[in-house]
């Protein structure tokens, strides 16, 4: 029986503060726990989204494929999909899009999804180039980022919503990634105007939290010196 009210995360985005990038679950196994999400690949290499069980990776040259199962990501997020109708809205940017969401949704202290799929202008998103060991920290690794743009642009915003109760786990609030409808445009969200889209909707009661028990650097890692909170700010 599929279960639609549990949001399944692989690692956690304070692990990849002090640069623990090592791929530790595969994307086959990822999939078995839902047929939409999110995430990075090991080294950071692009950024995920999973839409309709497809897992699609843009790389830091821009291009979008379609991963293989034995791809690997220190950190995602997954869940079976069963979206309900939220909203039309028109000419909203993303600040303004993410408060009415949050208003919307009355779901501020839980976790949830939003699915929108319309016409997006001043679309920003970003890719990271993949390193390789020994890491850099999440901060130097970032400054690899490419960025991509496009005017505007038919596609679908793929977000989850945290609750600040739990960053370091996620990010305290939204987390965008986009693709766009010809596949050939994506990435994590920088900015957005959304100029109309229809906003869906779906709920989490149950945050299942799976961590790399058997990455030795992780489990060995002191996570007291690092600065969870202002690395993730800044990369996000």
């Amino acid at each position: 029986m599929v279960n639609y009210t549990t949001l399944y995360q692989h690692g956690t985005l304070a692990l990849l503060v002090p640069g623990l990038l090592d791929g530790t679950i595969t994307m086959g196994d990822l999939l078995k726990h839902g047929d939409t999400g999110i995430g990075t690949g090991e080294g950071l290499d692009g950024e995920l989204i999973i839409l309709d069980g497809k897992p699609y990776q843009v790389d830091s040259t821009g291009k979008v494929i379609i991963v293989d199962d034995d791809f690997t990501l220190p950190f995602a997020n997954a869940h079976f999909a069963r979206y309900s109708p939220l909203a039309e809205l028109e000419n909203v940017d993303q600040d303004d899009l993410n408060q009415q969401m949050q208003a919307l949704s009355r779901a501020e202290n839980t976790f949830f999804s939003l699915k929108i799929t319309g016409t997006f202008a001043n679309v920003k998103t970003r890719a990271v180039a993949k390193s390789k060991r020994p890491y850099a920290t999440l901060a130097e690794t970032a400054k690899n980022q490419s960025i991509f743009t496009r005017d505007q642009v038919d596609g679908t915003l793929l977000s989850y919503y945290s609750p600040q109760l739990f960053n370091g786990a996620a990010v305290g609030g939204f987390h965008h990634h986009f693709l766009s409808a010809d596949h050939q445009y994506g990435g994590h969200v920088l900015d957005f105007r959304l100029v109309k889209g229809e906003v869906t909707y779906q709920l989490f009661d149950t945050l299942e939290q799976h961590l790399p028990v058997n990455n030795e650097a992780y489990m060995t890692h002191d996570f007291s010196k690092d600065d969870i909170a202002g690395s993730i700010q800044k990369s996000e």
